[in-house]
């Protein structure tokens, strides 16, 4: 009705054209109507009363409960006049009643009584301005709020009625309108916040029905009272904020709401932090306006305060004191920041585990974090830093305690290594962020031991997987390879026997004791039980103890022509020029091949041993690499052709330590000539001992024939040494060791048929020995010839071997005792061999004479000895 009003069509004239008023009414309208355009208003009360059901014959217009007749759509008026009914039915009493409505759009003035007059245009009291009411009014009630009041009720009879919100509609009997004055009144308090505002429809007509207003929308407005406080959106606020963050920070935003009239001071509100809980710093601000809370203290650590709960008042008037006021809360959560580095509880952690376990479990590690548990910034994450190269170890953590699992993820070889030492380390899922005003922290590691614990293993072959080739052309019985297994704790072979499993392809068998791999039929690739030319077969190896392992032998068929390309010459002999040996093939039937040809060594381990150089398109050099020791080798070769004809010849080399082939004697076994290292090492122990003996015994037999008794006196007899022109100071030395001689060069001084050795300790005295004419003296040689002239100071060997061993063990300790370690040679010199022997004999001669003329051979001396025999007489 309030979008009608505007359109309402002014001169609208109700007649009743009888004394019944359900008879016929007439409306006068314009020609053109629009839509929800009100037409008029009908009295249905006098018509019938207690009608439930009203409705029009005319689809074009809609009748109201209050008898308002509205257009539904908008109408055009063609003809001078339109008529439709309203019907009023009551379906309890089964009375209906109709209402004829004549539409004219004529407007005819009507002249009623003799006070008829022209209306003159006044100023107009029926469109007052909004009423308004103060909202909670504590009366007294009725009480008047405003006037409506019509200009016609100067030549008419007015009375005045409403409807709408407040009246007769809900909330019903809140204002009511006086039928002669139209004042209007409250009968009780509003509530603004209920009902703001009321739209009532103000009614003016004579008491025949004619109403000479239009029917008037009046607001009535509820001013608004400050009766209401504001209150907070929620019951608690919950923010939350990193640790360390910086002040200024925005937390979160607490809002609150006024149900009074919006942009009035009723409803400004202001904000303020009444507590903070814990009672500390204050660490957050809060706008007053906007309720925004920001950090204030630079040092928020989780560590020492986790959470913050914050009491907040708003206060609306602005935050004037008479205002109204709440109170809320606010938690604020410190979210964790990895600011402190884990580190671990021990630095260092053994643990064992058996050799050959995998996915085992033998470790596990703590650490300790002072961030939140559970959190990004305390998950460890341990990462292995050193000693797993080989990736055999594996570590995770544990998300419901955080620690970390050590797990052995490839099994351990106790003979390859018994201790493993692995350095861990830890981090954290998220990064570290250091805190202010603090220092970067060391990455924390530990050391963890892990012995390897021994157990007795089954043999393993190497490798586990061998392919093998045989030949269609093999013989039953023919070796075509070897397949061993060794032995985890001792590294070989040995001991260890060898078995196919029944159930596998019947081509080969395996010696028990050797390996040896070799045919058991005629092999055809053709046959329907070989498949692709090739088998899979599991072979056992079971060790003294019972323990087995498992290897698989793949055996290839290879097609073969009877006439294969072969090495006709395999017996060669290559001496120690090692010249290179051509080889070259030869076909039964032909010659034609398929060129290139290819060489190849079949033998792996021969195949490091001799290498073959191309020497044309059908011939290769065969030469060893390296040193390789003299002996036997067979060298299996086979030959391929670019047509896929191959054959294989064993080449035998006898590597012979010869000038010329025909030098060599019968071959040597490759296998004989080869030795090991502790071999080699018995035989140099074998050859000092054996040396040792010969020196002891050649030392006592040399000592048994000497009949010159040794005194100290015979000292004095010694070439003395002085670093002065004159001659030095006789000195007695007990510690004069004798020495065994051997043939070789460079061992003594032979002159004639003797032969002369000195013993030196430091570089003074010497002791000289004579052999000559089957018996050794101790003297001198004088000159002619070289014979001997012997001594009267003879002694036996007793006696020779009580002044030789103490000062041979006193020799010997101090070679020991000596600081700088020093070999015997620093104490025990022999002079080389300086050329055939002179005439004047040794110079140890002139401390045996005690006459000065037995010297005359001193004169026939070179003028460099000479010297040196002055400082040997006695004057």
């Amino acid at each position: 009705m309030a979008r009608a009003a505007p359109r309402l069509v002014l001169g609208l004239l109700v007649l009743s054209l009888c004394c019944d008023a359900c008879k016929k009414v007439t409306f006068h309208v314009p020609s053109v109507l629009e839509a929800d355009t009100l037409v008029g208003r009908v009295n249905i009360n006098e018509c019938l009363q207690s009608a439930e059901h009203i409705s029009s014959s005319d689809g074009s217009f809609k009748v109201l409960e209050d008898g308002s007749v509205y257009t539904t759509s908008a109408v055009s008026l063609s003809d001078e006049k339109r008529t439709f009914t309203i019907l009023l039915k009551d379906l309890q009493e089964h009375v209906e009643k109709k209402i004829l409505i004549d539409l004219e759009t004529d407007e005819k003035k009507k002249t009623r009584h003799a006070r008829d007059t022209v209306l003159k245009r006044t100023k107009r009291r029926w469109g007052p301005i909004p009423s308004v009411m103060i909202e909670n009014s504590l009366g007294p009630f009725p009480l008047q709020i405003q006037q409506v009041q019509s200009d016609t009720a100067q030549n008419y009879t007015i009375y005045y009625s409403a409807s709408g919100p407040g009246i007769d509609q809900d909330p019903k009997g809140l204002f009511y309108i006086e039928r002669e004055t139209g004042n209007i009144f409250a009968t009780r308090a509003v509530d603004r916040e209920q009902y703001p505002s009321f739209q009532i429809i103000c009614f003016a007509s004579t008491p025949d029905g004619y109403s000479p207003e239009v029917p008037l929308v009046h607001t009535i407005r509820i001013e608004d009272d400050n009766d209401n406080a504001p209150y907070f959106t929620q019951d608690v606020f919950q923010f939350c904020v990193p640790e360390n963050s910086k002040p200024g920070v925005v937390v979160g935003t607490v809002t609150a709401e006024d149900r009074d009239e919006p942009y009035t001071l009723h409803t400004t509100l202001k904000y303020r932090i009444v507590s903070q809980t814990p009672s500390v710093t204050p660490a957050f601000s809060l706008h007053g306006d906007t309720g925004v809370i920001s950090v204030l203290s630079p040092q928020l650590d989780r560590e020492l305060v986790s959470t913050y709960t914050l009491l907040i008042e708003v206060r609306d008037m602005a935050g004037q004191p008479f205002g109204l006021c709440t109170t809320g809360t606010a938690v604020i959560k410190i979210e964790d920041t990895n600011d402190n580095a884990p580190t671990f509880k021990q630095m260092q952690y053994e643990t064992q585990v058996e050799e050959n376990r995998v996915n085992v479990d033998i470790l596990r590690i703590s650490v300790v974090d002072a961030d939140e548990f559970g959190a990004p910034g305390s998950t460890a994450v341990y990462e292995i830093i050193r000693g797993n190269d080989d990736h055999t170890f594996e570590i995770t953590t544990d998300r419901n305690t955080n620690e970390g699992i050590l797990c052995v993820v490839k099994g351990l070889d106790y003979e390859n290594a018994k201790q493993r030492i692995l350095v861990i380390a830890v981090n954290n899922e998220a990064p570290y962020m250091l805190a202010p005003h603090s220092q970067q922290v060391v990455q924390s590691t530990c050391t963890v031991t892990v012995n390897v614990l021994d157990i007795d293993e089954g043999p393993v072959f190497k490798p586990c997987f061998f392919r093998m080739y045989a030949s269609e052309c093999d013989d039953i019985g023919t070796n075509i390879g070897k397949y061993l297994a060794e032995d985890p704790e001792t590294g070989n072979s040995e001991g260890i026997c060898y078995k196919i499993p029944p159930g596998q392809c019947n081509w080969v068998n395996i010696d028990e004791k050797s390996g040896e791999v070799r045919t058991v039929r005629v092999l055809d690739r053709d046959l329907g039980e070989v498949k692709r030319g090739q088998c899979n077969i599991t072979v056992l190896a079971i060790d003294r103890n019972g323990k087995t392992g498992t290897g698989t032998l793949q055996v290839v068929i290879q097609r073969c022509d009877r006439n294969y390309l072969r090495i006709p010459t395999t017996q060669y002999t290559m001496c120690r020029d090692r010249k290179p040996i051509c080889l070259s093939v030869g076909d039964g039937d032909d010659t034609s091949y398929s060129m290139p040809l290819v060489y190849r060594v079949t033998d792996r381990s021969l195949g490091s041993m001799w290498k073959i150089t191309q020497h044309n398109e059908k011939s290769v050099y065969l030469s060893p690499v390296g040193d390789i020791p003299f002996g036997t080798y067979t060298i299996p070769i086979s030959v391929s052709d670019s047509s896929g004809r191959r054959g294989i010849s064993e080449i035998s080399v006898n590597y012979c330590d010869c000038v010329t082939p025909s030098d060599c004697g019968s071959p040597r076994s490759a296998g004989s000539v080869t030795l090991g290292v502790w071999a080699i090492l018995a035989m140099i122990l074998g050859s000092l001992l054996l040396l040792l003996i010969l020196i002891t015994i050649c030392g006592c037999c040399g000592a048994g024939v000497m009949h010159r008794q040794v005194t100290d006196d015979c000292a004095n007899h010694n070439l003395i040494i002085s670093n002065t022109e004159a001659p030095g100071e006789e000195v007695m030395d007990h510690n004069i060791i004798p020495l065994q001689t051997t043939d070789q060069v460079g061992s003594g001084i032979k002159t004639g048929d003797q032969q002369t050795f000195e013993m030196v300790k430091g570089r003074g005295h010497t002791l000289e020995s004579v052999r000559g004419g089957g018996h050794q003296t101790l003297g001198s040689v004088k000159e002619g010839g070289g014979q001997a002239m012997v001594d009267t100071c003879r002694y036996s060997y007793s006696e020779w071997h009580n002044f030789t061993h103490p000062r041979l063990g006193e020799k010997v300790h101090l070679c020991r005792q000596d600081e700088e370690q020093k070999h015997s040679e620093d104490y025990l010199l022999s002079y080389n061999y300086e050329g055939k022997g002179s005439l004047a004999g040794s110079v140890g001669c002139c401390s045996d004479q005690h006459e000065e003329e037995a010297l005359d051979f001193l004169d026939q001396l070179e003028p460099k000895f000479r010297t040196l025999a002055e400082t040997c007489i006695k004057r």
